[in-house]
């Protein structure tokens, strides 16, 4: 085992423990991370002493997980968590333990935690220590539950989909009798906060591994975060364009997606109203009218569920809605588009239309991206040039025709549509004088 490079902070505090009696190690995802060369987000410490023994030795300390035995202390401007061996009590809401009762015992502290790889403690001066074999499944690639998988997702049902988020954040996969025990215990993921589960939903769909979706759909936990789903699974597409079901495709679009959040998402949920949007014709072949829409309504509904935070979720519909339309063809086309999407939005709507073409039948790819790269070169020529897309780009305002004697209130802001619908189809037109010409002789058919 190579030797773990522990902050100079954390080596303080593991110093300071020790001096005053007690053991302390890092431990959980630095000790994993550090093993994998991954740089840890945090450095956690775990060490024999209590609480307020914690709160003793260091000078600056914050209570912000003392019911669970956790300190964190201060050092310079980082703030580290210290905390207390233990024993959990009872998890009667199959999520935090009901109490928690301190121990001397390293050994007691490890056995409580999820995952093998999460269960490393090491301390510089007496190396790793490792008593479930998290370094060998580092080195497989393998999640595998602590002790009995069964009773650490009673303890907590967020760890049956922490499994799958570590599975796609690392590669791995995860072990066959932990990934029996989810197919068990999967319903108890109902007794989580929603928020819970988007957050690890997130991390997995965002991940660089998120094909991990379809073992997350094989064990029944899709039913318990997105029930929306289910009818999509087996689900044929009987038409040239696709060659997978719609689960497949909705997973090869999350695979085949930039890493961004908004894109990943409306990747994942882009079609799941396909199936109700099923029509066959005397052909054989499947139509989908309607689907985009309802789609959009869907994913509305998921994304509030899950407690998305508006903006995300407002982009995520959005770029849903837009997803099946014909990419412009000229600058006209794009103009009028981008006229009725938000500034800089276009770029998330053609990194799903991609990721949709990516994931559809390979024989159409060529061309499908042909079409796309026209579009984004017309978007960057628009964008390149100023062209006018939104009434804040007309040379006139409001302010302008309220001078030409138009009073104040709706019909101002119908001749600006009025004045921005001709501009985006003839932009040469975005001249002051001549935008007030075409104004005076709308008010005199608008006004007595």
């Amino acid at each position: 085992m190579r030797e773990i490079q522990i902050p100079q902070q954390v080596d303080w505090i593991l110093a300071e423990l020790e001096k005053n009696g007690y053991e302390a190690y890092i431990v959980g995802g630095c000790v994993r991370d550090s093993l994998l060369e991954r740089k840890p987000k945090d450095w956690d410490v775990t060490t024999s002493a209590r609480p307020q023994d914690v709160k003793r030795i260091f000078r600056n300390t914050y209570d912000t997980g003392i019911e669970h035995g956790t300190v964190s202390v201060r050092v310079g401007t980082e703030i580290y968590e210290v905390t207390t061996f233990r024993v959990d009590g009872d998890y009667s809401d199959h999520r935090r333990p009901d109490s928690v009762e301190y121990t001397d015992k390293l050994a007691e502290d490890l056995k409580r935690r999820d995952f093998t790889m999460n269960a490393m403690a090491y301390h510089p001066r007496t190396g790793l220590v490792d008593l479930f074999g998290g370094q060998e499944d580092l080195r497989t690639g393998c999640i595998r539950c602590v002790g009995d998988p069964e009773e650490r997702f009673e303890e907590d049902a967020l760890r049956m989909l922490r499994a799958f988020r570590f599975a796609a954040r690392f590669g791995f996969q995860v072990e066959e009798k932990t990934e029996k025990a989810v197919r068990m215990k999967a319903p108890l993921l109902e007794n989580v906060r929603r928020e819970r589960v988007r957050e690890e939903m997130d991390q997995l769909v965002c991940s660089a591994y998120p094909g991990i979706l379809r073992d997350v759909c094989e064990t029944g936990l899709m039913a318990y975060i997105i029930p929306e789903w289910i009818p999509c699974i087996g689900a044929k597409q009987n038409t040239p364009y696709h060659v997978y079901t719609v689960e497949e495709h909705m997973i090869r679009a999350v695979e085949a997606a930039q890493p961004v959040r908004v894109v990943r998402w409306a990747a994942l949920l882009h079609d799941i109203a396909k199936p109700h949007c099923r029509n066959t014709d005397a052909d054989g072949r499947d139509h989908f009218p309607g689907h985009p829409e309802q789609s959009a309504q869907m994913a509305d509904k998921i994304l509030r569920g899950l407690k998305f935070d508006n903006v995300t979720r407002e982009a995520v519909v959005l770029s849903i809605r837009l997803h099946d339309e014909t990419p412009p063809r000229d600058l006209c086309q794009m103009r009028h588009l981008m006229s009725r999407i938000p500034d800089g939005f276009y770029p998330y709507l053609q990194a799903l239309e991609r990721a949709d073409a990516a994931a559809q039948n390979p024989q159409y790819l060529e061309a499908s991206m042909e079409k796309l790269d026209v579009a984004r070169a017309l978007y960057e020529q628009v964008v390149e040039e100023k062209q006018c897309v939104k009434l804040a780009d007309l040379a006139i305002n409001g302010r302008d025709l309220m001078d030409l004697g138009f009073p104040k209130g709706r019909m101002i802001g119908e001749v600006l549509q009025q004045l921005l619908q001709q501009v985006l189809d003839y932009p040469n037109m975005n001249q002051k004088g001549l935008l007030l010409d075409i104004a005076n002789r709308l008010k005199e058919r608008m006004l007595p």
